[in-house]
């Protein structure tokens, strides 16, 4: 990703059920109950770890047991140490108290909430760049780690990369929350965007970081990062062994499906803002003028637009909003068509009370045309009829504001082709219409449009708006 342009907005939760939802994860709750465990006999080791002896006991109060008991108390331990809800008194002695921390979670802000959770994140993000050490103990029971690849800035690098690129992919308008196929996201960070038919070696590398990703994924879950299903048991066992039950091979989600929680959707902008990115959330204009919402959803997709907009109508009243928002509209700058679209989208959302501001700019060159289908969509009957003029010019504005919103459509395609089909001698007139962006959009539709005559025409006209312009 680049850190220059701006990410997709994301829509987020209340801070307050983000709060609630952090506290009843797993991992913080059970930090948060050994940081009220621990006592004065409580000792850590040099490393604020708790001492091996205690571990059982630990379990024991988190009710946990069996095999990874006293690995998920270590786990828990580590996280109240990180996340400031147990500070350690004496690093000699090996003796804690609880931390200032611990209080907020029951008497801090939401935002202190988040800040304690998002402290458990970094512990479990570190945690999930180590590797597995089973193997590397020699005789001595020292990590041998001379045997042992890894780059544990890589590592770093690795995991950041694959949660970026699921950040994406969850606040993307097409399916936004739904799971994503394990492969797919793997892929994402080791096939070359430019590479066909991947070769056998990066099949190869995307099925190690599957394996990789697939162990970073379960420990990331229960801080309430991500909701994960894990790879199928059965895709890992040996070749010859027989299968306990049939298996659809077909079936995308037995190779693992993963999502960013509300909790990862909040955690991850956190982390991108602090690493210098322009990451968005719908709400963030709702404070703002009219001129900074409609430069601002500018980019944005159109659900998410929508959603930014009917947050900033909310905190204003109707006729006030429609009167500061066709006043931003405004301007012959090259990014004034998107404006007037969005203008044009965002007072669709207000009520029929808005009619004396679009009235007032009936005559408005640039904002005349956009008021009169305003007026006609709600049903007013004396809507004085445009002049030609003020048709050729809404026309070209809509095409120029289509342009910069999509590009080369096929919906911009289909309105080129309507309009060259619908008016008769459209590009002798065309190219007069005193318009910044009449040359460009000329040429866009030569572009655009499949018949070869009447893409000759067009940009015949593209040629004399651009000598008429001086250009």
């Amino acid at each position: 990703m680049s850190d220059s342009s701006p990410l997709p907005p994301v829509r987020l939760h209340t801070e307050a059920e983000l709060a609630r939802d952090a506290l009843s994860t797993p991992l913080l709750s059970r930090a948060a109950r050994l940081a009220r465990w621990a006592g004065p006999d409580t000792r850590v080791d040099a490393g604020g770890g708790l001492v091996d002896e205690q571990l059982p006991a630990a379990a024991e109060a988190l009710g946990l047991s069996g095999d990874d008991a006293a690995a998920d108390a270590s786990e828990a331990w580590r996280v109240a140490v990180d996340a400031g809800l147990v500070e350690v008194v004496d690093e000699d002695e090996g003796t804690v108290t609880a931390g200032e921390d611990l209080a907020l979670l029951t008497a801090g802000s939401p935002q202190d909430v988040l800040a304690v959770w998002l402290s458990a994140v970094e512990t479990v993000l570190a945690d999930a760049s180590v590797p597995d050490l089973d193997g590397l103990v020699d005789e001595e029971g020292e990590v041998d780690l001379s045997a042992l690849d890894w780059d544990p800035a890589g590592e770093a690098e690795f995991l950041d990369g694959v949660l970026g690129n699921l950040y994406l992919l969850t606040v993307g308008e097409d399916t936004p929350g739904a799971p994503v196929p394990l492969p797919a996201l793997a892929a994402s960070v080791i096939v070359p965007s430019d590479m066909g038919e991947p070769t056998n070696d990066v099949l190869e590398q995307v099925s190690d970081a599957m394996m990789r990703l697939d162990d970073q994924f379960r420990m990331l879950e229960p801080v309430g990062f991500v909701a994960y299903q894990p790879v199928d048991e059965a895709l890992m066992a040996d070749a010859d062994e027989e299968p306990a039950a049939p298996v659809d091979d077909t079936d995308v989600s037995r190779y693992g499906m993963v999502r960013l929680t509300p909790l990862g959707l909040y955690g991850m902008r956190a982390r991108l803002l602090e690493a210098g990115y322009a990451a968005p959330a719908v709400g963030d204009l709702a404070d703002k003028g009219a001129d900074a919402l409609l430069d601002g959803t500018a980019q944005f997709p159109p659900g998410a637009a929508q959603a930014e907009t009917e947050q900033w109508l909310q905190r204003r009243e109707s006729l006030a909003a429609a009167r500061e928002l066709l006043a931003a509209a405004r301007g012959s700058d090259a990014g004034a068509p998107l404006r007037r679209l969005r203008c044009q989208q965002a007072l669709s959302l207000v009520g029929a009370s808005a009619e004396p501001a679009l009235r007032e700019v009936l005559d408005d060159a640039e904002l005349g045309g956009l008021a009169r289908v305003w007026l006609s969509e709600h049903g007013v009957v004396d809507v004085p009829a445009p002049s030609e003029t003020m048709v050729y010019w809404l026309t070209i504005d809509t095409v120029a504001a289509q342009l910069a919103a999509e590009g080369n459509s096929e919906e911009l395609r289909a309105l080129v082709e309507g309009l060259a089909r619908q008016h008769g001698g459209f590009f002798d007139a065309v190219w007069r219409v005193d318009h910044p962006a009449t040359a460009d959009v000329l040429e866009a539709m030569g572009r655009l449009h499949p018949d070869k005559k009447v893409a000759k025409e067009a940009r015949k006209a593209a040629f004399k708006a651009r000598s008429q312009q001086g250009g």
